[in-house]
C-alpha cells in the first residue's frame, strides 16, 4: 500500500506575541507586539494572500496535476504582490504582479527577485487593477488564470483571521502575564481592509477567549484614509487620489465588507457601545514612529506599519482606547499592536524620511 503524499507547506507561519517594555512605558499600559513582519513575505499579507492562493490549488479533491496549468495574477502597491510572488514560488507556479507607477523601484526589484513578472501602470492601485482585469485576465484555454485580489476576498480575510486565533491561544495559555490577563484592544492599519476584516472576523469568533471582545483601533494615514473619509461621509466613498507616502495603504476605497463591519461595530457619538474605532495619523507621525521603533524594538518596518505604531508615540492610543480611565485603570489594560511589517523600507528610506520631516 503506497504512502499518502505529504500536505503541501502552508504559505504563512505562526508569529510571536511579545511584551514591549519601551512601548508600554510610553503608552502607560501593557503593549504587546504581534510580529507579522516575520512572515515569509515580510508582512501579514502572507496569511490572507497565501490562504487564498493555497485554496485555489489544493482542495479535498487534491492538487491540480501540473505546475504549468495555473498562473497567478495580482494587482498590488507592493506587499500583496510580494505575498503573491512569495507564495507562488512555494507553490511552484508563475505569477504576474501589476503595480501602480507610484510603486518604488526598491519594491519592484524585490518582486522581480522572487521570479515574478512585474508590470507598472496607472496612477494608483485602482488603475493597475483595472488593467489587470480587462487586459491580462482574458481567457486562455492553455492555462488557468487565478486572480489574487490584494484584500477583497473571503479567503484573504479568513487567512488574516488566523492571526486572532493565535492571539486567543496565547490568552488561553496565560502568555499575557501583565494587567488583566485579557486583550482589551487591538490596533491595526487599514488600506483596502483585508487585515481589518480578518481581525474583526477572528475577534467575533474568539470573543469569549479574549475576555469578551476587545476594541479595535483601525488606523490610516491622512491622504490614504478611505475608511475615515467614508465614516465622515456616512457612506462608502472613493478618494480622488492617494497623497500619502504610505503607498501600501493606497486603496482609494475600502472593501464593501470593511464598510459592513463599520456599520455593525463602529463607535460613533450615537453608538458608544461599538467596538471598532477609526483614526488617522499624519505621514510625519507614521515615519517618525518607524524611526523610533527601530530604536525601541530593533525592528525595521515600513511607514504603513508606522501608522499603527504612531498611536503609541503620539498619544492617540490613550485618547481612543483609554478615554475616561484613570492612570491606574489604564495601566492594567493589555493592547496588541499588529506589527504588520512591510518590505517597502530600508535604512536609506528612513534616512530620507528623517530629512524630509525633520525627525
Amino acid at each position: 500500500m503506497g504512502s499518502l503524499s505529504p500536505d503541501p507547506p502552508k504559505p504563512w507561519v505562526e508569529t510571536p506575541l511579545i511584551f514591549s517594555p519601551p512601548l508600554s512605558r510610553i503608552a502607560g499600559c501593557n503593549i504587546y507586539l504581534k510580529l507579522e513582519n516575520v512572515q515569509p513575505s515580510g508582512s501579514f499579507k502572507s496569511r490572507g494572500i497565501g490562504n487564498m492562493m493555497y485554496k485555489s490549488i489544493f482542495s479535498s479533491s487534491g492538487p491540480t496535476p501540473s505546475p504549468s496549468d495555473v498562473h497567478f495574477f495580482c494587482s498590488s502597491g507592493g506587499n500583496a504582490g510580494l505575498a503573491c510572488a512569495t507564495t507562488a514560488s512555494v507553490l511552484r507556479r508563475p505569477a504576474t504582479i501589476v503595480v501602480p507607477l507610484s510603486t518604488s523601484a526598491f519594491m519592484v526589484s524585490k518582486l522581480r527577485e522572487l521570479g515574478a513578472e512585474v508590470i507598472q501602470t496607472g496612477a494608483s492601485w485602482v488603475e493597475a487593477d483595472t488593467f489587470l482585469r480587462e487586459t491580462l485576465l482574458r481567457p486562455d484555454p492553455r492555462v488557468k488564470k487565478v486572480y489574487v485580489p490584494p484584500f477583497d476576498h473571503p479567503d484573504v480575510w479568513a487567512g488574516a483571521a488566523t492571526l486572532v486565533d493565535e492571539l486567543a491561544a496565547d490568552v488561553a495559555q496565560g502568555r499575557l502575564g501583565t494587567g488583566s490577563g485579557r486583550v482589551d484592544g487591538v490596533v491595526c492599519n487599514v488600506g483596502g481592509g483585508g487585515l481589518l476584516n480578518g481581525v474583526m472576523e477572528g475577534l467575533e469568533r474568539n470573543a469569549k477567549l479574549l475576555g469578551g471582545g476587545p476594541k479595535v483601533l483601525a488606523v490610516e494615514t491622512v491622504g490614504a484614509d478611505s475608511l475615515s473619509a467614508s465614516v465622515k461621509a456616512g457612506e462608502l466613498v472613493t478618494l480622488p487620489a492617494i497623497t500619502s507616502v504610505a503607498t501600501s495603504l493606497g486603496a482609494r476605497r475600502v472593501s464593501e465588507k470593511t464598510w459592513e463591519w463599520w456599520v455593525r461595530k463602529g463607535v460613533t457619538e450615537e453608538r458608544k457601545e461599538g467596538t471598532l474605532i477609526s483614526a488617522t495619523v499624519t505621514d510625519r507621525d507614521a515615519a517618525a514612529a518607524c524611526v523610533r521603533f527601530l530604536d525601541d524594538a530593533r525592528l525595521l518596518v515600513e511607514v504603513a506599519c508606522g501608522a499603527t505604531l504612531a498611536t503609541v508615540y503620539n498619544g492617540g492610543l490613550r485618547k481612543h482606547l483609554g478615554a475616561g480611565l484613570t492612570d491606574e485603570e489604564w495601566a492594567t489594560r493589555n493592547v496588541v499592536l499588529v506589527v504588520c511589517g512591510g518590505s517597502n523600507v530600508s535604512w536609506e528610506i528612513l534616512e530620507k524620511y528623517k530629512a524630509t520631516y525633520g525627525i
